[in-house]
């Protein structure tokens, strides 16, 4: 069972999500505004959020803001704004994935359970301190922490698991697609580009020039593959 929390002002939309993942088996917890669910975020151990971003007190983008400040918590977006600039910002401030309006809560739920046996697998299996360059980057994946020159980088959740993705296919390029099926699952039906914008962020906090990077490479009409010395 998973802690959830569901953030959403529209209380009929709200119950709906919690009886079916609570059907599934998981525990969930619901506020209407954002200032709330900040408190109840403070006060409990959740393992996804559930972000509606028209609130009434303030924006969803902000609650994305803070919790990203404090958390590399699972947020999934809720948002009538279906616009690519719309997604491309969602993603940019911390979300995972980016829903929108109307959606089918039995596609959210099945999503949310792929997320959960996908976290427990990765549980299950053992992995090792990883270190590049000397140690100036450091990957360790039972922590699921970055850091940079002994500093720890704040990444989302998505984020590590495309640096450790191309991290694990050393000497491979994977292809958006390949990336997406092994991330995101075979039945993501967001837009390819999605890896583009977390590639740019993960180049914004590890790459030294961003624009002729060493770690996160560009392999044009291809992919990526990662070219860190270990």
């Amino acid at each position: 069972m998973s802690n959830i929390l569901i953030i959403e002002d529209e209380v009929s939309v709200s119950e709906v999500l919690r009886a079916y993942l609570e059907k599934e088996g998981h525990k969930v917890s619901t506020a209407i505004r954002g200032l709330e669910g900040l408190e109840l975020f403070e006060r409990l151990d959740f393992k996804l959020i559930i972000l509606d971003l028209m609130l009434p007190d303030i924006s969803g983008e902000e609650v994305c803001k803070i919790i990203r400040e404090k958390s590399n918590v699972h947020i999934f977006m809720l948002t009538a704004k279906g616009a690519l600039n719309d997604r491309v910002e969602g993603l940019n401030i911390g979300a995972d994935e980016y829903l929108v309006k109307p959606f089918s809560p039995r596609e959210l739920t099945a999503r949310v359970n792929a997320l959960f046996r996908r976290l427990d697998t990765e549980k299950k299996e053992d992995k090792e301190e990883l270190l590049f360059d000397d140690g100036r980057l450091t990957v360790d994946y039972d922590k699921r922490l970055i850091k940079i020159n002994g500093e720890e980088v704040s990444f989302t959740p998505n984020e590590f698991d495309i640096l450790y993705t191309l991290i694990i296919n050393k000497g491979k390029v994977l292809s958006r697609e390949q990336l997406i099926d092994k991330i995101f699952g075979i039945d993501f039906d967001g837009y390819d580009r999605t890896v583009d914008v977390h590639i740019k962020n993960i180049r914004k906090k590890i790459e030294e020039d961003t624009r002729n990077p060493k770690y996160v490479i560009t392999v044009i009409k291809v992919g990526y593959k990662f070219g860190g010395e270990s």
